[in-house]
């Protein structure tokens, strides 16, 4: 078989070739579909939705016409194929929250991966709020809870699901995104993107080595443990979740310890009372922890794995973020609480974090690309286990599964199918330079066992929240914002060294930059520092997109925003006021620092991207549109990811409430 090797050029080319080539709605040939399954009467058909985060159409396309992902190719000849509009911004969690609620950003109250309290100004993730212990009683060191704490889940709007619930349609929803904690009701859930480790984080791994590693302490989802073997033993401490029922707050642990054979690159790894041999180059299954919060009261179960990246000279070893057990979980990660617990007792063990594939650890360097696609590989093996345990136990209803791997590795990976980006590795192993090719291979087979559980009268979804384009070059917005005098400081020398926006000075600053495409306008009454009049809105927004949208690379002579978007034209409904007041749609190659996005405020205004995270879907919408596949007639010229809730429940004979914006587009 024929392999792929499309190089950024090819990728650039095809993205400006536009999307209307790229729709395929042929409606003949032979049925892909198998025997029928429907046994309850009330329910007229089946609906299967598989959720494939960052598939890209143009992608897709290349490697279907190179025939290489043949069951796509048959369904291209027989049913639709076509591009699918994105939200603005075509972040994952936007995206996701207008699919589940039908709704724009507006309607939901999601517009970034990350918030911040505007009343406090304190950063939070979007989807969920943690609160903790809420009202204690001291006794000595001992805090006892008598309020307890409870986890929020921030998006607004009703899922569509909710709407099926009431006629009693029975669905399920495999790691859905942008939906937890997982309330009660009569669907079947297992949460996904935004399900936090047992940290309360997106995911921390954590590093023990006896070697210096350079910035540790500045790394973002790590940590690095220091050890010094003592006649080849290494004793040290796994930090936890904070201890909410000591008065002091100091971080559960656990004690853990590493003999390292004196010849051999062999470690025998203490944990709690189990010992595990292990190689260098071994990864570890899912070993499950204890941390305790007061003696019989109070215990957190987690687990993790562990990766012996290096014996000799020097100990390396990798532990995973620490996840929820799903046999034991103390966080609400499904509905009924018995779901991931009765999966993992048929399936083993698996990440119940929202982000498995640890981007962190590469773009830190503490994995290599060929570790990164490893693990990789280990995430998406578990979930192509639940897959096939949870599609040959189908029955009847609205099947949903989720697939995160080409998302994330599309990230990290996509440098290395292009020879001419600056991050491309000449030297890197065939099986990395070919790892997005093989991972799209992998949703070929996903497909066919899909359609293998069809019937005719069933309906057939394949989406994409959102495509990819690359990520070369980063735009310093704090700063740009600081050189054009919307953001105010109280001293320019000191700038630089900001950590969440030090040395601001918030009386004289109009606008400022926040999360990975928003800019608020510093507006009294609404910032906690606000100093902006509302009768000044209008005239700072427009000074601002028109400056944004006529700002040039001055290595490259390319505009960098292709377009800044009023958020009061954009959005919508109860949530539209909590919005940034514009959001910015980045051209391809283009994408705010990661420094900015929390104020700091790096030197210069553009620069190169230097972190292998080198490829994004944080530009405009009509950059990186997603992908749709269906079954059915597509009635609308351009289908939108918020249109797909409104036709699940028409396929059902459901009225589509008027508090959605999508339109059923499925005939």
């Amino acid at each position: 078989m024929k392999t792929s090797g499309i190089n950024r050029r090819e990728f650039i080319k095809q993205s400006a070739q536009g999307l209307a080539g790229l729709t395929v709605a042929l409606h003949s040939g032979k049925s892909l579909f198998a025997a029928p399954h429907i046994q309850n009467s009330k329910i007229s058909q089946n609906v299967f939705v598989l959720g494939i985060d960052g598939m890209d159409p143009h992608l897709l396309k290349a490697f279907v016409d190179r025939g290489e992902m043949p069951t796509f190719k048959k369904f291209f000849e027989s049913y639709y194929f076509g591009p699918l509009r994105t939200t603005l911004p075509p972040q994952s969690p936007v995206a996701w929250s207008s699919f589940i609620t039908g709704t724009n950003p507006g309607g939901n109250g999601i517009y970034d991966f990350i918030h911040r309290d505007p009343k406090t100004f304190i950063p939070h993730l979007s989807t969920t709020r943690s609160l903790g212990i809420q009202k204690s009683v001291r006794l000595g060191k001992w805090a006892i809870p008598v309020q307890g704490g409870k986890i929020e889940l921030l998006r607004g709007g009703q899922p569509f699901w909710a709407y099926l619930e009431k006629e009693h349609i029975p669905a399920t929803f495999y790691k859905i995104p942008a939906n937890f904690p997982v309330a009660a009701g009569e669907s079947s859930i297992i949460s996904g993107m935004s399900t936090p480790d047992l940290l309360g984080t997106y995911g921390t791994f954590t590093l023990v080595t006896d070697m210096d590693i350079p910035d540790a302490d500045q790394f973002t989802g790590g940590r690095v443990v220091r050890v010094r073997p003592e006649n080849d033993t290494i004793r040290f401490a796994l930090e936890g979740p904070p201890n909410e029922m000591r008065t002091d707050g100091r971080n559960t642990k656990i004690d853990m310890t590493v003999n390292r054979d004196p010849w051999e690159n062999v470690v025998k790894i203490v944990v709690e009372d189990r010992e595990f041999l292990m190689k260098q180059g071994e990864w570890s299954e899912w070993i499950p922890i204890t941390f305790e919060l007061m003696p019989v009261l109070g215990r957190v179960h987690g687990m993790i794995r562990m990766y012996v990246q290096q014996v000799h000279p020097h100990i390396r070893l990798y532990i995973s973020p620490i996840n929820v057990d799903p046999l034991k979980a103390d966080l609400p990660i499904s509905n009924p609480e018995s779901y991931s617990r009765n999966l993992a007792e048929d399936v083993g063990r698996f990440y119940t974090q929202g982000f498995p594939e640890d981007t962190k650890a590469l773009s830190h360097n503490v994995f290599s690309d060929d570790e990164f696609l490893h693990q990789s590989n280990i995430v998406l093996d578990e979930r192509l286990q639940a897959f096939h345990h949870e599609i040959d136990g189908f029955q009847e209803g609205l099947f949903f599964f989720y697939f995160s791997t080409i998302d994330q590795n599309s990230h990290m990976m996509l440098r290395n199918m292009d020879p001419s980006h600056p991050l491309y590795e000449p030297e890197a192993s065939p099986a990395v330079k070919k790892a997005i090719y093989h991972f799209y291979r992998d949703m070929d087979d996903v497909l066919k066992k899909t359609l293998s559980r069809m019937d005719a009268s069933s309906t057939f979804i394949l989406l994409s929240d959102h495509g990819f384009a690359p990520f070369t070059r980063e735009l310093h917005l704090s700063t740009w914002l600081v050189e054009n005098g919307y953001t105010a400081v109280t001293d320019r020398d000191k700038i630089h060294e900001s950590t969440y926006f030090d040395h601001v000075d918030w009386s004289r600053t109009k606008a400022f930059a926040y999360g990975l495409n928003g800019i608020y306008i510093n507006a009294y009454g609404r910032e906690p520092f606000g100093s902006v009049y509302p009768t000044h809105i209008p005239q700072i927004k427009a000074e601002i997109i028109d400056k944004l949208e006529r700002l040039r690379d001055p290595k490259t002579g390319r505009r960098i925003v292709l377009k800044a978007h009023d958020a009061s034209r954009a959005y919508s409904g109860p949530y539209a006021k909590n919005a940034p007041d514009i959001i910015l749609g980045y051209a391809s190659g283009y994408r705010i620092s990661d420094e900015s996005v929390l104020g700091k405020f790096p030197r210069g205004i553009v620069g190169d991207r230097r972190d292998k995270w080198s490829a994004d879907h944080c530009m405009d919408p009509q950059v990186v549109p997603g992908v749709l596949l269906t079954n059915r007639l597509v009635t609308s010229p351009a289908p939108a990811i918020w249109d797909l809730g409104p036709s699940i429940l028409k396929s059902y004979g459901i009225e589509v409430p008027r508090e959605m914006d999508g339109k059923p587009i499925l005939g």
